[in-house]
């Protein structure tokens, strides 16, 4: 529960930050002399950047780092200590620069106008939903006993939110593969399209496990009506990511692939008539009822162009983000104000376009200086001569 919680926040800002100490049992005051009393003074808070009008602290920093090795040890798991620490040493380097980047696209939203709130509410829904909660009060309480303010936490996910719909309009969407592109890569990769018979899976899962029997037939018609849910035409990863007790829930349902002889007999029978797309019916397993759809079957041996066509998009789609959104960093870094403290290393850094502050004229200036000028015009008025005058003046 807690770990599903604390991945919602922006650089880790959901996750625990530090807990106060207790408070130390009561003692006599004790007088300090004023020159230890300044020798003990302590930086409540220090700004490694400033990010036009955002800073970032050392507190976000530390919780980034936090996140950063989390991460590692997820995606490492059967690393030894020596490669851990060599991920996280290099990961390291990019940690500040990462949060000032994070910073831009989140004000970038921001100014050409994204809302997210909507989107909120429902992202908050799937996460009291996956968690099985009842309500958002629940929720609420159960991230504040995490240790992160119910604001924090939803300021996280509008900012992670933002980031998302920037990156998508600003970036994915000016990323073009074509077919021959896909072709292309196709014929260069060949090997990597050789396959085994088999099947990639997701599942929609109801759970029976501690469930009284009198139960069994309400979580059997519960699945039942997902799945005739899916067959009415709603989506089947929003359904699964909602409603599905399996732990492939916030994937979406997906489960990855299978080779031919490493599912259940039951299982295999079921699957392996079925093309892409197909679904089987409600099947009852030991732990609760399950239903899967095939997302992709492949024959054995190498897969046609047009099979592994998406597949391909996806990779040149991961090849070229990267260098485009540092591209697009660069542009928006170069575009605003960005001072990194001295010690700190930013490998992000571009020439910034420096920013000048004018002195605002007050108002009661330009007030006093439109008075003048309409005095200046009436005085020229009356100074200038008639022509009655001039051609007195004549005679």
């Amino acid at each position: 529960m807690l770990g599903v919680l604390l991945l919602v926040g922006m650089n880790a800002a959901a996750q625990v930050p530090e807990r106060t100490p207790p408070p130390a049992p009561a003692q006599a005051p004790v007088r300090v002399p004023a020159a230890a009393a300044e020798k003990d003074k302590r930086v409540v808070e220090e700004i490694i950047a400033r990010v036009n009008n955002e800073i970032v602290t050392m507190t976000d920093l530390r919780r980034a780092n936090d996140s950063m090795r989390q991460d590692v040890q997820e995606e490492c798991k059967n690393c030894s200590p020596a490669q851990i620490r060599a991920q996280v040493t290099e990961r390291e380097k990019n940690v500040l620069r990462d949060l000032i980047d994070q910073s831009l696209l989140v004000q970038r939203g921001k100014d050409i106008g994204i809302n997210v709130e909507t989107d909120i509410v429902k992202r908050l829904d799937d996460i009291r939903t996956r968690n099985n909660l009842t309500s958002m009060e629940e929720l609420q309480q159960k991230v504040e006993e995490s240790g992160v303010g119910w604001e924090e936490f939803r300021n996280n996910l509008r900012n992670n939110l933002l980031m998302q719909e920037v990156i998508r309009r600003e970036v994915g969407s000016r990323i073009i593969i074509d077919k021959d592109e896909v072709k292309k890569y196709y014929d260069a990769h060949k090997e990597d399209f050789h396959r085994p018979e088999m099947v990639y899976l997701s599942e929609l899962f109801v759970s029976t496990v501690d469930k009284p029997e009198a139960e069994i037939p309400a979580l059997e018609e519960k699945a039942k009506k997902l799945l005739d849910r899916v067959k009415n035409g709603e989506d089947f990863e929003e359904l699964a990511k909602r409603y599905s007790d399996g732990e492939t829930a916030k994937q979406g349902g997906d489960l990855g692939g299978f080779q031919k002889g490493q599912l259940s007999p039951e299982l295999e029978e079921a699957v392996y008539k079925l093309k892409a797309k197909e679904l089987t019916g409600v099947i009852r397993t030991k732990t609760g009822f399950l239903a899967l759809r095939v997302d992709q079957r492949y024959e054995a041996g190498l897969q046609p162009v047009e099979k592994v066509e998406n597949e391909i998009m996806n990779r040149l789609y991961g090849e070229k983000m990267q260098p485009a959104m540092r591209v697009y960093t660069a542009k928006l870094r170069a575009e605003s104000y960005v001072l990194v403290k001295p010690g700190y290393n930013d490998p992000g850094a571009v020439a910034s376009t420096p920013i000048v502050e004018v002195e605002p004229t007050p108002e009661v200036d330009k007030s006093k200086k439109a008075k003048k000028d309409k005095k200046s015009e009436k005085d020229a008025k009356v100074k200038k001569p008639s022509e009655n005058q001039v051609k007195k003046a004549g005679e």
